[in-house]
C-alpha cells in the first residue's frame, strides 16, 4: 500500500447527493479494500498506479485550507464528510485531519454527517457533542464477520461498528445505520434491524450496483467461498427483486419503530 501526504488548494465541494448540501474528503483513496465499493471511478483523478484501495492520499492542509473557506462566508448547509472516501481511515489516527476539519466546521457553526465503517469516530465524540447539527452513520452490510472480512477486508468488524453506533448514541448524537449495499444472499435485513434496536435514530438502505468496474471481483469472491449464490448473481437483479428487498426493508422498519430516510436504487 502507498501512503503520500499531498497538498490541495480546495476541500469544500457542493454535493450532488441527497440530504446534504457539501462534501469534504479529507483524503483521496481508501485502505478500506472494499470489494464492492463504487468509489473506484475515483483512481482516474488520483494519478496512481495501484489498484483502488491499495494507496491513500493523505491532504496535510486540509484544516488550514477549509479555514480560508469558510472565513468567505459560503452560504451554510450540511457537510457530508466522506463521499469518496472514508474520512476515519486508519491513518487517522496519527494525522487527525478528520478531527480538525471538525473543529473547524464547529468553529463556523456548519452542521455536519459522517458515514463511515470504523468505530475510530468515537474518539471525537467531545467535538461531535458540541455541534449543535450533526449525524453520524456507521455502514452495516452484515453482522456476519466472514462475510464482512471477504468484502470488507481491511475495515472495524460488524460488532465493532454496532458498538460505536451504541456509545454515540448514549452520549446524544444522533446516529443512523446505512444498509448499503445490500448484498443479496448475505444482507439479513431483520437480523440487522434488530440488532439496531434502540442504537439508532434511523435507516438508510441501498441496492447493490455492479455497473462501476466491481462485479467480476464480487464474482470472484463468490465463486471462491460462496458457490451456491453464484446463480443468483450470475442472473443479476431484476427491479422488481428490488422493489420487494424494499417492501421487507418498509416492513421491519415499521416493526421495529426505526425511520427508513431512504432506500436508494441506482
Amino acid at each position: 500500500m502507498v501512503i503520500k501526504s499531498i497538498r490541495c488548494k480546495t476541500l469544500l465541494t457542493k454535493s450532488r447527493l441527497p440530504e446534504v448540501d457539501y462534501c469534504i474528503n479529507p483524503y483521496i483513496g481508501c485502505l478500506h479494500g472494499c470489494v464492492y465499493c463504487y468509489a473506484r471511478f475515483m483512481r482516474r483523478f488520483a494519478k496512481h498506479t495501484e489498484r483502488w484501495g491499495d494507496f491513500l492520499d493523505v491532504k496535510i492542509n486540509a484544516p488550514e485550507v477549509l479555514e480560508k473557506e469558510l472565513s468567505r462566508h459560503p452560504k451554510r448547509g450540511i457537510v457530508l464528510l466522506g463521499s469518496v472516501t472514508d474520512a476515519y481511515q486508519p491513518v487517522e489516527r496519527k494525522y487527525k485531519i478528520t478531527r480538525s476539519v471538525l473543529q473547524v466546521l464547529l468553529k463556523h457553526n456548519f452542521p455536519v454527517s459522517i458515514l463511515t465503517k470504523s468505530d475510530l469516530v468515537v474518539r471525537d465524540m467531545d467535538v461531535l457533542k458540541q455541534l449543535k447539527d450533526c449525524e453520524v452513520g456507521l455502514t452495516i452490510t452484515t453482522l456476519d464477520g466472514g462475510v464482512a472480512s471477504d468484502f470488507e477486508p481491511r475495515t472495524n468488524s460488524p460488532q465493532e461498528r454496532i458498538d460505536a453506533l451504541k456509545a454515540l448514541h448514549s452520549a446524544g448524537i444522533k446516529t443512523y445505520a446505512f444498509i448499503g449495499p445490500i448484498l443479496p444472499g448475505f444482507t439479513n435485513l431483520k437480523a440487522i434491524f434488530s440488532e439496531l434496536n434502540g442504537r439508532v435514530d434511523f435507516v438508510m438502505a441501498e441496492v447493490l450496483n455492479t455497473r462501476c468496474g466491481n462485479r467480476e471481483d464480487i464474482k470472484k469472491i463468490i465463486g471462491e467461498k460462496y458457490t451456491e449464490l453464484l446463480p443468483l448473481y450470475n442472473d443479476g437483479f431484476s427491479k422488481e427483486y428490488w422493489a420487494q428487498i424494499e417492501r421487507e426493508a418498509k416492513a421491519l422498519s415499521a416493526k421495529f419503530s426505526i425511520p427508513l430516510k431512504g432506500f436508494y436504487y441506482h
